[in-house]
């Protein structure tokens, strides 16, 4: 695939909107609010026209109970005309049916069911309340419009309160998601406004719980970014420094060699001092990009969760170096190991390879020719512990503290002298794999001792 086109996952979450939480946020929460205010709102209404329709038709029971012994004296027959507005229109009959009263604008027919009944006459509708006694038949009716429009008006002063709350609520619940993502906001503007070598951790205080973990982890983010950047800062910075020198003494070699070729013992001397300083240039480039490579993996916090063989890592290490020991006449090998056949702890075997390997290729370089060195392997406290001694000259206590710097180099009485990195290499790959290194002295060689202590318990392989 060309580097110009994009995958399928990568134009997918192009296409993707984006959206705003708060937006979505207000949008939800006011259609639950304006869709709960119109459903109480309606019920109010019909349940308020329920009772208005239920009042009225008490009250005109009430009317016709209060005239069941008989018609109160002095009532006139428009009365109840303008009763409170409620259009009453009352018809009384005695036993033989003749009209004893009558509303002066009772229009209403003359026959009439017992109870409640709705009545249309002369082109208005009435609701109708009959009550009958031993000595009359009282008929009160009340017209349905006025009616309606009652119950309607009551209904409405009903569902008043919701029209006038639910503008303060839906202000109150702007102001509480304006006020609960202000943090968010505050730590996006710190966000936008630091310097593309700001890596400091974003303040997480006033932060709701949901979001305090992502800003958690973007912290940690920043830490991996951090260590990454100054990985690669003190990778140019020793590159520099260290690679200035020898290649400018490979220059002076070179123009040496080139004033002086025809004399056949100073041309094959400089050749040789040639050669030694491109092997010691290789080196030390090597040992560079391997200490980059281990410090941007530690920085990257890579999963150590993969078993490793300790007894292999021992085997290929000594195996690896076992040849440039044989130059030396150095005898080289296990000392003592534990009795389990399989020891494993969580790690990477290639890094951990790598440590060994730099422990010996140190060990041999500073022991004399016909010199000794023992690998062992132990368990301590349940916890397995490495261990490299030499017959060398040791590591002086005032120089053990700083041998795991970049580029130091203790002060010995060996001729031979290496880039300042393989202790540095061994360090930052222990420090991964949460193991311990400590320096002495070994009192069976009389040379140094490094002791590498594993946290992890002692696991054999089933």
């Amino acid at each position: 695939m060309n580097s110009t086109e994009a995958s399928p996952d990568a134009s997918t979450q192009l296409s993707q909107p984006s959206h705003s939480l708060r937006r979505r946020l207000l949008w939800l929460v006011l259609l639950a609010i304006v869709s709960v205010t119109l459903l109480q709102a309606v019920t109010a209404y019909r349940g308020a026209l329920s009772q208005a329709d239920a009042l009225f038709d008490e009250h005109l029971q009430q009317v016709a109970r209060s005239m069941r012994n008989g018609v109160p004296p002095g009532l006139s027959s428009d009365a109840f005309d303008a009763d409170q507005g409620l259009n009453l229109f009352i018809q009384i009959w005695g036993q033989n049916g003749t009209q004893i009263f009558r509303s002066s604008r009772a229009a209403l027919p003359t026959s009439t069911v017992l109870g409640f009944s709705d009545v249309e006459a002369f082109g208005n509708h009435y609701r109708v309340y009959s009550l009958q006694t031993g000595l009359q038949t009282i008929q009160i009716a009340q017209d349905l419009d006025g009616r309606t429009a009652r119950a309607r008006a009551m209904a409405t002063r009903a569902i008043l309160p919701f029209a006038v709350l639910t503008p303060l609520l839906i202000m109150a619940v702007w102001w509480v998601i304006s006020r609960s993502l202000a943090p968010i906001d505050r730590a996006r503007r710190q966000l936008a406004n630091r310097a593309a070598d700001d890596f400091s951790p974003l303040s997480n205080d006033g932060l709701p719980q949901e979001v305090r973990p992502l800003v958690d982890e973007l912290n940690l983010l920043f830490g991996r970014v951090k260590e990454a950047f100054e990985v690669q800062k003190n990778f140019i910075a020793d590159a520099a420094h260290e690679l200035r020198s020898p290649l400018t003494a490979l220059k002076l070699q070179a123009q040496a060699l080139s004033h002086n070729g025809d004399k056949l013992a100073v041309r094959d001397e400089g050749i040789r001092r040639l050669n030694q300083g491109i092997d010691r240039s290789i080196r030390l480039l090597e040992q560079l990009l391997l200490l980059a490579h281990e410090e941007a993996d530690s920085g990257q916090g890579l999963r150590l969760d993969q078993p490793v063989d300790l007894h292999e890592v021992i085997k290929l290490a000594v195996t690896d170096l076992l040849p440039q020991a044989r130059q030396k006449q150095i005898d080289m090998g296990l000392a003592q190991l534990l009795d389990s056949s399989d020891i494993q702890v969580p790690g990477q075997p290639e890094a951990l390879r790598t440590l060994l390997r730099n422990l010996l290729d140190n060990a041999i370089k500073y022991s004399p020719s016909g010199g000794q060195i023992d690998v062992s392997l132990m368990r301590r406290n349940g916890r397995p512990v490495l261990t490299v001694e030499d017959s060398g000259p040791g590591i002086a206590k005032v120089d053990r503290a700083r041998v795991f710097d970049r580029f130091y180099r203790a002060k010995q009485t060996h001729a031979e002298v290496g880039s300042g990195l393989g202790m540095a290499i061994v360090a930052v790959i222990a420090k991964r794999h949460g193991a311990t290194l400590s320096l002495g002295h070994s009192e069976h060689l009389g040379g140094l001792k490094v002791e590498l202590q594993f946290n992890a318990l002692v696991r054999p392989t089933l």
